[in-house]
């Protein structure tokens, strides 16, 4: 990009022509002309100096399309509030270009190619840490060997802590807490539910869900000693049309929670199978507010179900709020926000920081970065390009105009605060050293 801000020109030109009339008759006409100019000023569109292009990539097919859409959305409205709001600076346009990952690596290796092919330097993708594992170290691979026409990975929902441990990369930055992060928040405020004596994990088999698993066991271990883990089940990824045999062994087990980490259509199917089956087992979930679940739990779940979450329009001390009633207006779906917020957030900020879109510099100006979210001030650590951020424990309770101001998908229920934990709760170690690009 050229640093020039008059690199584009914000206004058609017009070309006054010479005249051999009287000096009255060329005023009038000046006076004309300077009116005319005027208007056409006032009715100009903006020409942005440099458009941002920002490939989404996305299961928009599938077992995980809804949730993926509505990522696409969020994602498109923020782009455009950023373009209107000058986030990036005001001769940046940002522009979202959506690719179907499908929920698949292979799938989405194929798209990170058309990324490529078409010159597309940042790239977005959440769901699935599969997905994520692989264009990390294939956007890695092509950072190394195409100097000149680096891609930056903003990650806002893949969250194996090996993407930021042992598979870290200085091109990849997460904006979502990852899952020992979110775990160790859920699990300290379930060290204070009494009435927690068993649990039953079910979770889907792949590198997130055995990472949900890993963390759950020990750190439920650690801090209630006095809680049995009496089921462990893993499932396939987005392929369980009917979880009712798995409702029927947490049943005979006598299990009085569930944890999960399920998402998706996965959870939405789980808890669906657990209303019709009348278990009255309480749900601790991460993704218990992603798109479809509220619908599917009704008002089964009240106080029954809870989810860990980065951002809740009904919490007071956190700001978005009018965001989510403009979003819900355009679109007349809630906005979630908990990570296509900061991403194009980060983006932006570091964008503005480095004076440049040049993605090089941009990373470098988001290494360490530390801005306003709608959580608070969060920070992209240095260390390991983690975010380091508040978190919040919601129950799920009858809409009441003042704690549950909001109900989620016109259900009549919404999320209530139970606790906001500080960033502090959830710091967790790195345990490699990231190279950094001079």
């Amino acid at each position: 990009m050229a640093n020039n801000p008059f690199a584009a020109c914000r206004c058609p030109s017009l070309t006054i022509p010479a005249s051999s009339s009287p000096l009255p008759f060329k005023r009038a006409r000046s006076a004309s002309t300077m009116a005319v100019v005027i208007a056409l000023l006032a009715a100009a569109p903006v020409v942005y100096a440099e458009t941002v292009k920002i490939a989404l990539i996305e299961g928009l097919s599938g077992a995980f399309a809804p949730v993926g859409h509505h990522n696409l959305k969020e994602f498109e409205y923020l782009a455009e509030l950023t373009n209107s709001k000058s986030w990036a600076g005001k001769d940046i346009k940002l522009e979202i270009i959506a690719f179907d990952g499908k929920a698949s690596p292979q799938e989405s290796l194929t798209q990170l190619k058309s990324v490529t092919d078409q010159k597309v330097r940042y790239v977005l993708q959440g769901p699935s840490s599969a997905v994520s594992l692989a264009l990390s170290d294939a956007i890695s691979k092509h950072n190394e060997r195409n100097s000149g026409n680096e891609i930056v990975y903003l990650n806002f929902a893949g969250g194996d802590p090996a993407l930021t441990n042992e598979r870290r990369s200085f091109w990849h930055f997460r904006v979502d807490s990852n899952t020992d992060q979110k775990v160790e928040a859920l699990t300290t405020f379930m060290k204070g539910d009494k009435n927690i004596r068993s649990v039953y994990l079910v979770n889907q088999n792949y590198s997130y869900g055995h990472a949900f698993v890993k963390a759950s066991k020990e750190m439920m271990g650690r801090k209630r000693p006095d809680t049995e883990i009496v089921g462990d089940d893993l499932h396939p990824l987005g392929q369980v049309k009917d979880f009712s045999p798995y409702i029927a062994k947490i049943k005979q087990s006598g299990a009085d929670t569930v944890l999960t980490g399920n998402w998706g259509a996965d959870l939405s199917l789980l808890i669906k199978a657990a209303k019709e089956a009348n278990l009255g087992a309480n749900f601790y979930t991460l993704y218990g507010g992603l798109t479809g679940v509220p619908t599917a739990v009704g008002a089964s779940g009240e106080d029954k179900l809870r989810q860990l979450v980065a951002w809740s329009p009904n919490e007071k001390t956190f700001n978005g709020q009018d965001l989510y009633e403009d979003f819900k207006s355009k679109y007349q779906e809630d906005f979630l926000g908990f990570g296509t917020y900061p991403a194009i957030k980060l983006l932006s900020e570091g964008i503005k920081k480095a004076r440049t879109t040049d993605p090089v510099k941009v990373a470098h100006a988001m290494h360490g970065l530390k801005f306003q979210s709608i959580n608070g001030e969060v920070e992209m650590r240095a260390e390991d390009h983690q975010l380091q951020q508040s978190l919040a424990i919601l129950s799920w309770q009858k809409k009441d105009g003042d704690m549950v101001k909001y109900d989620a998908e016109k259900t009549g229920y919404g999320w209530r605060t139970e606790s906001v934990l500080p960033a502090s709760a959830s710091v967790l170690p790195s345990t490699c050293k990231m190279t950094i690009p001079g």
